[in-house]
């Protein structure tokens, strides 16, 4: 009798707050997990830092950072640094939004799925508590997993592939509480749009605002190192 080996899934990990819980669920949940963070010439480069410390923290079984430089075409605040990140709440879709970011990340978090043979993609996305991004909703992501079907040799073959979005309807307070029940130390992480380089948020940021909110309506104690 040989031992079944535990089915591997592919997970976004950005460093920050809710890819982090992601990682912990998909652990929790039996997976192998490969975490996959993308260098995409973000400003908050720090974020990079924060996601290696939560890969080696809950024991992924690989850590990789693919470089992909969509910050020659500017478009946001988090790729152009002369367009200023918001530090009040503003209508409409902010200028933090990343053009196309979450397709390309889940298009390489496929790409890597499909060679290493796992048929599972975790992804931390939320339509709750969140800045209003059009590849946050679960529109989206149910026609990502469309595609997924309709455009690899394994989808075609049948053994395609299932996208795992297990925060999108929840609120910043029970995403935190679900991390900390599963032991996630949310001091490893980072949130910030504009940190600095040791890693300290600034406090103002949608970003900011919506994680301290997160664990001010949670009531836990908020370990982010402000500047």
């Amino acid at each position: 009798m040989t031992d079944q080996q535990p089915p591997k899934a592919v997970v976004l990990l950005s460093g920050g707050l809710d890819s982090a819980t992601v990682l912990a669920i998909a652990r929790d949940q039996g997976f192998d997990c490969f975490a996959l963070s993308v260098d995409y010439g973000q400003r908050h480069r720090a974020e990079l830092q924060a996601a290696a410390r939560v890969a080696k923290a809950l024991g992924a079984a690989q850590h990789r950072t693919v470089p992909v430089g969509i910050s020659q075409f500017g478009g946001s605040a988090l790729t152009d640094p002369t367009i200023a990140v918001p530090e009040q709440p503003t209508d409409g879709i902010p200028v933090t939004y990343v053009p196309a970011r979450n397709t390309l990340l889940l298009s390489l978090a496929l790409g890597w799925a499909e060679v290493l043979g796992a048929h599972d993609i975790f992804i931390g996305v939320n339509a709750v508590d969140y800045s209003g991004y059009p590849d946050c909703r679960p529109a989206f992501i149910a026609a990502f997993q469309t595609l997924a079907d309709l455009a690899t040799k394994a989808g075609i073959e049948g053994q395609g592939f299932r996208i795992h979005a297990p925060l999108i309807r929840l609120t910043k307070a029970e995403i935190i509480r679900r991390g900390t029940d599963l032991g996630l130390d949310y001091g490893l992480t980072l949130s910030c749009y504009q940190a600095d380089d040791q890693g300290r948020a600034c406090g103002r940021c949608d970003s900011c605002r919506l994680r301290a909110e997160g664990f001010r309506a949670a009531g836990i104690p908020d370990p982010t190192r402000y500047r």
